[in-house]
């Protein structure tokens, strides 16, 4: 598939799917090698294809299926050095590492690729844009703040993933501990649904086709009330987007291009 597809979102595991002709990755590798061979055959894809895994960060939902994928399957892991350091403190073995570095462009196969910093618990988060025939893909969950660096970034994408987690009064509401409460309202944290609908009215551009809602809390927000609450934040100032959820359980709305 020349496209791309989120395979799950959400802190029960993340992986992205981005393929072009000559090239196909993940994004992340946060659930079981099973689901991902099964999520990547329902659109016409082969595990056996993939030639990279693309980390943001250490944390479990978001490296928890490196262990085979990496480890027995031998795919390469593109990390940059901090989050290797992670990687390895978590499973105390060295994967095939192609270490970036934070903020700078690099290249693989035909994709070009720009890690950018966001403010995340952990030793150096990053989230991505990919560019290749001609098209901008942004990728930018995990963040409890949307920098001047992060919107410059995200400015120009024909697509966005992005992170809508969780609807404040059901935060403040759940049954969860109040250090939990506090590190997800933080700005280390997530990002709001009013904060995601603010930080796309800022990127929006006539160009921008599609935007994904992703990593959803599954007890602080519902696929509905985020569509919602963006989708009406975005109408109140004059911008009307293409919206989807990207699902925990199931793969997202599938985008196919052509790539030269």
């Amino acid at each position: 598939m020349e496209g791309f597809c989120s395979l799950a979102s959400g802190s029960k595991g993340n992986c992205i799917y981005f393929g072009t002709k000559k090239t196909k990755i993940l994004v992340d590798a946060g659930i079981s090698t099973k689901a991902t061979k099964e999520r990547l055959s329902s659109i016409d894809v082969d595990l056996e294809e993939i030639q990279a895994i693309l980390i943001s960060h250490e944390h479990t939902d978001h490296i928890q299926g490196l262990r085979c994928l990496a480890y027995k399957h031998g795919i390469p892991v593109l990390a940059n050095s901090e989050t290797a350091k992670g990687i390895y403190a978590a499973f105390h073995e060295l994967p095939n590492f192609k270490i970036f570095t934070t903020g700078e462009s690099f290249t693989f196969g035909d994709i070009e690729i720009h890690p950018f910093s966001v403010q995340h618990d952990t030793a150096d988060p990053v989230m991505f844009t990919l560019k290749t025939g001609g098209l901008k893909i942004g990728i930018c969950t995990d963040l409890g703040f949307p920098t001047t660096l992060v919107k410059n970034h995200l400015k120009g994408c024909d697509y966005l993933h992005i992170e809508a987690n969780h609807e404040p009064s059901m935060v403040h509401a759940s049954s969860r501990p109040m250090i939990y409460k506090q590190r997800v309202l933080g700005r280390s944290g997530h990002l709001s649904n009013a904060s995601c609908a603010e930080l796309l009215s800022e990127v929006f551009h006539p160009k921008l086709r599609h935007v994904f809602l992703a990593h959803l809390s599954q007890e602080c927000n519902t696929p509905q009330t985020a569509l919602d609450k963006v989708r009406g934040a975005l109408g109140e100032r004059g911008k009307d987007l293409a919206l989807n959820v990207a699902p925990q359980h199931t793969i997202a709305k599938e985008v196919r291009f052509i790539v030269d």
